[in-house]
């Protein structure tokens, strides 16, 4: 007879038993994920930057390329923006202005002159009443300077000069200030309804040197830049570019 089979000795192969589910097996794409997002942020951050310095760029090239056009051409008025003022007598900045806007009177451009700018506290004249003296002492006749002395920056000036064309009968006009303030003031005045161009001065101490010119420059840009976002003026009164 033939025994019947005992217990194999040796290894035995334990049985198969049933698997479960690793844990995290989503940790691989969690981690993909990751690396995913910091690009999408680098991204992000890069493309800002570039959007940032185009329009800071931008705006800094078209500050330098209006100053340097003299747009003058037949208007109802020449308007001069203020400057510093002291007891009457324009600063040099307001004065090469003023000089400037009785050459474009001369010239028959416009049949009037109108000064711009307010006063401060304890000032005896206005920015505008002390351009008027200076104009009239100059030989413009008097009937031809009319004094807007409101406003104690570019905007607020522009503003008053816009109300009183409404109330004359008149609404074109050119804008007499430095070169660099030029984008931005034709840009206060068209907001402020009048027809505007720019004639800017090309003497007195804002165009003397160029590193003068390059901190005007950067300057105007941020200027424009704020009044795009807010529609309000940068104070600066002590350069007559506010």
């Amino acid at each position: 007879m033939t025994a019947p089979p005992g217990p194999r000795f040796g290894r035995q192969v334990p049985s198969e038993a049933p698997t479960e589910p690793l844990r995290g097996t989503r940790a691989p794409t969690a981690v993909l994920e990751r690396p995913r997002r910091g690009r999408w942020l680098f991204r992000l951050l890069v493309g800002g930057l570039l959007v940032a310095v185009a329009v800071v760029g931008g705006t800094a090239f078209r500050v330098w390329q209006v100053a340097r056009v003299d747009d003058r051409r037949p208007v109802d008025a020449v308007v001069v923006l203020g400057a510093a003022q002291y007891d009457g007598d324009p600063s040099s900045i307001f004065a090469a202005r003023l000089r400037h806007a009785e050459e474009l009177y001369e010239d028959g451009l416009a049949p009037r002159i109108v000064t711009t700018g307010g006063g401060r506290p304890g000032d005896v004249y206005t920015e505008a009443e002390a351009g008027r003296r200076y104009l009239i002492d100059r030989g413009v006749p008097p009937q031809a300077v009319i004094a807007v002395g409101e406003g104690s920056d570019t905007l607020l000036s522009l503003q008053a000069v816009a109300a009183r064309a409404k109330q004359d009968g008149w609404q074109s006009a050119e804008i007499v200030s430095d070169p660099w303030h030029s984008l931005r003031a034709r840009t206060m005045a068209r907001d402020s309804g009048l027809l505007a161009w720019t004639s800017p001065t090309r003497t007195g101490p804002v165009v003397q040197t160029r590193e003068t010119q390059f901190r005007y420059i950067v300057r105007e840009t941020g200027a424009l830049l704020y009044y795009r976002l807010t529609h309000a003026s940068v104070d600066t009164q002590t350069s007559g570019l506010g």
